[in-house]
Formats: structure tokens, sequence, C-alpha cells
């Protein structure tokens, strides 16, 4: 028997984004510097007329009324805004296994986690379905998905870019920047969003390496491209160590993040309307309650050691895309952490390939404000490692 009233429903929900879509298409010939390119936007980050979930069932069916900031900033800037992308929900993990909208695909290898929590921009512009995809980042959702994808991703310093228009996971660390499939395009990215011009840039002349890799084990992959890295610098380099082990600044970073979401989803975050996992991530805020004394001591000796000259070169996580279905890796985001925590800019580009065949990358951590000369030392470094590869296949969910 048809549905009728379910027909009627579609048809209006068909002619609704018809109408939004020529609209959008008429805004999208405006000249400018990102003319005739397309962005992809995640999902926490609202578009006009588009739905502004977070990834969470708990907002679904919630349509964004106006742009957020930087969204108005790619259009005015001359892009194509195609829609909207895949998140881990509420932003808290790294796989975007998302029980409410669907598993998003590595491009290359599907069955694969795309990492997250900016999992979908990361699998956009892998597999060429957009020029450049907007993600947010509060413990390394940007740079994450970057590496495992093999792209490129651009985490700002924090308070540099406006939160208008985000769902934030915790406000104190989040930031919103771009990933797409060269360097060059992330720059032009964040240029249109507010980056301040190359010719700006104080050179950042001293590399510095975390000593034994502050203790986390790192795939063997991983290790080489770091040190095909650190070879390609060709600089001399110091040695810094931390009083606190990565792990646990990450670890109190993420109980800012579950104690400042619980305080925000309130009794809203009851039932079906969130998933068991993330149920379970925010009943771990008695176990895991912020360690502001972690976070502030290491934030200060990242600040003092880089100065305004220095540059931090890191792996971006410790392995390579896994299998969706297989339990995350808890040091994940051992290494992005560190950038977030202090407010600091990163960014993570190829560094290589596993045996079997998954990207691998690295990232550079310069001084608050310094992203025009990390994006100098990452041009150089990008021609050096030469590690980009397209994925071989395109077939994802998004």
């Amino acid at each position: 028997m048809i549905d009728l009233a379910a027909l009627k429903a579609a048809d209006a929900a068909t002619r609704a984004f018809v109408d939004w879509d020529e609209e959008i298409n008429d805004r999208a010939h405006v000249a400018g510097p990102l003319s005739g390119l397309t962005v992809g936007i995640k999902a926490n980050i609202a578009v006009a007329g588009l739905p502004w979930t977070g990834g969470m069932g708990l907002y679904r069916g919630r349509i964004a009324k106006q742009d957020a900031d930087v969204v108005a900033r790619l259009r005015t800037a001359g892009a194509t805004i195609l829609g909207t992308l895949n998140m881990h929900e509420a932003a808290l993990g790294a796989t975007t296994d998302n029980p409410f909208y669907g598993q998003t695909q590595n491009p290359h290898r599907i069955s694969y986690t795309p990492g997250g929590s900016s999992g979908g921009s990361g699998a956009a512009v892998a597999a060429g379905l957009c020029d450049i995809a907007l993600g947010t980042d509060t413990l390394g959702s940007i740079r994450i998905p970057a590496a495992y994808c093999g792209v490129y991703g651009l985490k700002p310093t924090h308070g540099v870019l406006s939160q208008d228009g985000l769902i934030c996971l915790e406000p104190s660390f989040d930031v919103i920047g771009p990933l797409a499939a060269s360097l060059a395009m992330v720059e032009a990215g964040w240029q249109v969003l507010g980056g301040a011009a190359d010719t700006d840039a104080r050179p950042l002349t001293r590399l510095l390496l975390l000593d034994e890799l502050g203790g986390v084990a790192v795939e063997p992959a991983v290790n080489h491209g770091y040190s095909r890295a650190i070879i390609a610098l060709d600089v001399e380099s110091q040695s810094v160590t931390l009083d606190d082990t990565p792990a646990s600044i990450r670890e109190a970073g993420l109980g800012s993040c579950i104690a400042w979401l619980s305080a925000e989803l309130g009794e809203a975050a009851r039932g079906d309307r969130i998933s068991p996992a993330l149920a379970g991530t925010l009943k771990r805020a008695d176990r895991l309650p912020p360690r502001l004394d972690v976070i502030a001591r290491a934030k200060a000796q990242l600040v003092d050691g880089l100065g305004d000259d220095g540059l931090l070169l890191l792996p971006t996580a410790p392995q390579t895309a896994f299998a969706h279905g297989q339990r995350p890796p808890a040091n994940q985001a051992d290494f992005t952490a560190l950038a977030s925590i202090a407010g600091l800019p990163a960014i993570s580009l190829p560094a290589g390939w596993s045996d079997d065949g998954m990207p691998v990358g690295v990232q550079l951590i310069g001084p608050a404000g310094s992203e025009a000369a990390l994006f100098a030392v990452a041009r150089r470094l990008d021609a050096e490692l030469n590690a980009y590869g397209r994925p071989p296949q395109f077939g994802i969910n998004m």
C-alpha cells in the first residue's frame, strides 16, 4: 500500500531542497579567491537551510537558520558549499562510526576508519568529493583524519577564528580549520577564513623533538615516516621533555571535554537520544575528572619551549587507520592533544605509507599565531617527503 502522506512529505522536502540548491548556486557565482572551488562542511558547523546535528540523534531534524561565520566567509570568497559531512557523534571520538548517521569509510580501504571526529571531512577530500572541507579540532579531530586519510589539515591557533555557529565539545580547545588534498588548497582556505599573508611570517628556525616521543608506542611505519621528516628538515634539533606524559595530558584534556559536554547536554542526554557508547563515555566523568593542573603545566612548557621561533615535529597519530569494529587505540590523540591543550597551531601532512598501503602523517606545531611560518616549513617538508597519493577507490558513505 502506498503511503500518500510519506510521499507528500518527501515531495515537499525535495522541492525545498531544490529551492535551497538553486539559491546556493546563484550565490556561488560570486567572484573571489575560491571561485570554482567546492567545500564540504562538518555537521557541527551551521550551514543555512541544512541539518545542524553535531552528529547527534539528539539534534536530528534541527535546521540551521544562518551560516556560521566561517561558512559565510567561504561564500563571500566565491566557494560553492556542497553540503554537510558525517562526523563522530558529538565530536567525542575518532572513528566516525556514527550510530545515527552511518559509518564513514576510509577512501584508502573500505571497512577502515577515516579517523575522527572530522572523519567525513577527511574522507571527502581524500576521495575528491570536494576541494576543501571544514573540520573541527578539539584534541586532534582535524589532524587525525588528515593522517588516516593521507591528506593535509590545519588546526589554527585557538581563538583566531570565530566559534559562531559551532556546536562545541570544549570551547577552550575547539577550533575550526580546513582539510584538503594539497597543502596549497589548505592554505588558500585558511587565508580566506582569516589567516595572515605569508609575508607576515616570522621564520621558525629551532627544531624541537619530544624526547623518546614521550614514551608513546608508535607503529613502525609511523616511526619511519617521522624519521624521514626529521632527515628532510635537515636542521639541528634539540630535545624537549615534558613533566607529564602525552597520555596523561590527553586524559586531562579528555576529562575537560567530558565535563563540559555533560554539563551542556544535561537532562537531554537520556534514553535513546544519545548512543550507548556516548552515554558510557559521559559516565567516565567521575573516573576522569579535568586535571587543570596538568593542562596548565603542559601548556606553559610547550609555549615556553617554542618561544617565538620554535617548531615541534611529531607524528600525527601513533598508528595508521584501523578496521571499523576494532577497539580504538587509547593513544590516538596522544600527540595531537599537545597543541590542542596549549592553543597552538599545527599542520598535519602525509609522510609515507605502511607496508599494507595505509597513509602515515606527521605534524608541525608552532607558536601561537605562526600559521604562515608553519605553512612555509610545511611546503619545504612536503616537497622533500613527496608522500601524498590518491586513494585507489572512492565508494564511500558520506
